[in-house]
């Protein structure tokens, strides 16, 4: 605030101490919100209803209710995930050649006249839209370009009568390279279909608790009895007075006494039995002799992963995919995971879930997530994992706060189930032959913190390592995470290495959560509003990065996407669209040479201010229309009748 010569107050755009919330800029960069737009688009902006024009909300059927809203709304802006965003059918890609053609096959398409696609490549190329570039990253990487004619960067790859050249010396240089891992084989998708897998060590398993459960109801009926002939003195006085057990429940207790005596014997025997196998066997073998030819490995002696003092990078639905999984580790990150992945899903043989589980060659200390709420499908989808992909690791995801997960028992809800949520960790231990860990938060309630006790029995289930994010599920982002918790919650876990998440947004914040307890630290939003976080931790610097470096970033991120999702119009598209929802997050993120204070804080909102150069104001917009302008310099202009709503329809700033 300034002051005139009447002592009365006057607003400056300098944004400092008293306006709590935003980040503090020099003075010389702040701005108005219509110099900005101004700025950006020269005055040739159109009004932001023509430019994106945004489906109406959900309906509210109360009047009164709409009105409470409206006030509640005119007072705090909108904050957190967008319910209200409609769902929305697959684009229909109708200019489309059919796979057989593209794939130069032999034999003729399947469907015949019936196909819905093109089969003349001329009649294709005539209405096919036109190529955004001269260039195929596609073919000057790998040699070939898998999509032929139908890539949107054809030119580069395509000779006289349409035919796809090749570039033979790059070919054989990657010929036998798999640099993607964990596709769905087709043979296993049918037979998932049909329910033709067999899942012999979940169903034995399974079993085991069907009996526990049986076991333990027989006891408790048996523990009622005696309890009643206690309270009611002799048998003959207690059938007087109509309190005596029955006969069936007689016959009860001496089942369990019968049982527990044969329990004995079957522990002596096969003792004895134990004895003897390890006795050396007269037969000679073979070969050279290794300890699996002796003895079986034990739950402990699995797979061994060292987690200790390594950067994590949060398994984050729809931005975590894979080709910003290959961003982050080339600034850094040790440890991946991939998106929060359905095991019902999963069972089914569905190929878009299947799809969250590939890894790519770079990810060399890799993980996947599974959500479930039961102890059958959990333990059988691990098994399946188990047996037909290549991870170092399995993720319960027990933090998920979306009320799709949570009211089916799944994600947060498994902390208030401990019943369920030790069946599953046993069951899954007991089919894996990797690590099987365990992401959780302090609890579900605000104020009501949980994880304390479960910590320690997690410990005795089975658990390799446990990551704590220090919110509940009721406070989502509107308070800063209690690293103060995760600090008494990781002297609980030892000797088990426990990571804690939550406002890690600068190397700064990484030494502080470092100087608690934890074994390491994982990374969500801060690796979404800047990737290069994990170099800056590495290198414990602030990078003060340029518009331009962050640009080559984009760019690098498109070209990635065009290897995972594909060169065509499609793929192009999906890539569009995933660029989009992390630019949702890269926006937030404000230069270090534009800050009065270093550094900036992950819940300090960024005013509106003008950057260093055209694209670094361009980049600090919040408007959907200037991030779709960023998505055309590097992907070419949308389709017509575009449109795309963020995730969350703004930050979660408070």
């Amino acid at each position: 605030m300034e002051e005139t010569a009447n002592n009365e107050p006057v607003k400056s755009l300098e944004v400092s101490s008293w306006d709590k919330g935003s980040a503090a800029i020099k003075q010389q960069y702040v701005t108005t919100k219509e110099k900005f737009h101004e700025s950006i688009d020269s005055g040739d902006r159109k009004t932001q209803e023509e430019d994106a024009v945004e489906p109406p909300g959900k309906k509210i059927k109360l009047e009164e209710q709409t009105e409470d809203r409206k006030e509640k709304e005119d007072g705090k802006k909108a904050r957190g995930q967008f319910k209200c965003r409609p769902h929305r059918k697959p684009h229909n890609y109708d200019i489309r050649l059919c796979p057989s053609v593209v794939q130069e096959r032999a034999d003729k398409c399947f469907y015949g006249d019936k196909c819905k696609f093109f089969h003349d490549i001329a009649e294709y190329m005539s209405v096919k839209p036109e190529d955004i570039g001269e260039r195929c990253h596609l073919f000057d990487t790998f040699g070939r370009c898998q999509y032929s004619v139908t890539c949107r960067f054809a030119k580069a790859h395509t000779g006289e009568g349409f035919k796809n050249l090749v570039n033979e010396e790059l070919l054989k240089k990657h010929e036998g390279r798999l640099m993607v891992k964990n596709a769905l084989d087709k043979d296993l998708q049918r037979r998932l279909r049909k329910k033709q897998v067999s899942f012999k060590a979940s169903e034995a398993y399974l079993k085991t608790i069907n009996k526990t459960a049986s076991q333990g109801a027989s006891k408790k009926k048996a523990a009622e009895c005696q309890a009643l002939q206690c309270s009611n003195g002799d048998a003959s006085t207690a059938g007087q007075d109509g309190q005596n057990c029955t006969a069936e429940d007689a016959a009860t207790v001496d089942g369990l006494k019968a049982e527990s005596v044969a329990e004995k014997q079957t522990s002596l025997n096969s003792s004895e039995k134990t004895q003897d196998t390890q006795k050396p066997s007269p037969i000679k073998t073979v070969g050279a002799l290794t300890d699996a030819d002796l003895i079986k490995l034990r739950p402990s002696e699995k797979k061994q992963v060292d987690f200790r003092d390594k950067m994590y990078l949060a398994p984050l639905t729809t931005c975590g995919n894979l080709p910003f999984r290959r961003i982050c580790k080339r600034f850094g990150a040790d440890i991946t995971c991939g998106e929060m992945a359905m095991c019902t899903n999963l069972l089914q043989g569905q190929s878009s879930e299947w799809a969250l589980l590939k890894r790519h060659e770079s990810e060399d200390l890799f993980g996947v997530q599974l959500e479930g709420c039961f102890p059958d499908t959990m333990t059988k989808c691990a098994e399946l994992l188990n047996h037909n992909i290549e991870v170092d690791f399995v993720d319960i995801n027990s933090g998920c706060p979306i009320d799709l997960v949570y009211k089916k028992g799944g994600g947060c809800g498994l902390m208030t189930r401990t019943h369920k949520f030790e069946q599953i960790v046993r069951g899954m231990n007991s089919v894996l032959d990797v690590p099987l860990t365990v992401k959780i938060r302090t609890g579900v309630q605000d104020k009501v913190n949980i994880a304390h006790k479960l910590i320690p029995e997690m410990k005795n289930w089975g658990v390799s390592m446990i990551t704590l994010h220090g919110r509940s599920r009721e406070q989502r982002y509107t308070k800063l995470a209690d690293w103060e918790y995760i600090d008494n919650c990781s002297k609980l876990a030892s000797p088990i290495p426990l990571f804690g998440n939550g406002d890690i947004l600068s190397y700064e914040d990484a030494i502080k959560a470092r100087e608690t307890g934890v074994s390491g630290i994982m990374l969500g939003r801060g690796a979404l509003i800047k990737p290069w976080i994990f170099t800056e931790i590495k290198e414990q610097r602030h990078w003060d990065i340029s518009s331009n470096e962050r640009m080559d970033i984009l760019k690098d991120f498109t070209r990635f996407g065009l290897e995972h999702w594909g060169s065509d119009t499609q793929g192009l598209e999906k890539t569009r669209s995933f660029l989009l929802e992390w630019l949702s997050f890269l926006c937030r993120y404000i230069p270090v040479g534009l800050l009065e204070h270093v550094p900036q804080k992950i819940n300090e909102r960024p005013p509106y201010y003008m950057g260093r150069d055209y694209l670094e104001t361009l980049m600090a917009s919040q408007h959907v229309g200037d991030w779709i302008k960023i998505s055309e310099m590097l992907l070419g202009p949308v389709p017509q009748n575009f449109s795309f709503l963020p995730k969350h329809k703004a930050n979660a700033y408070k």
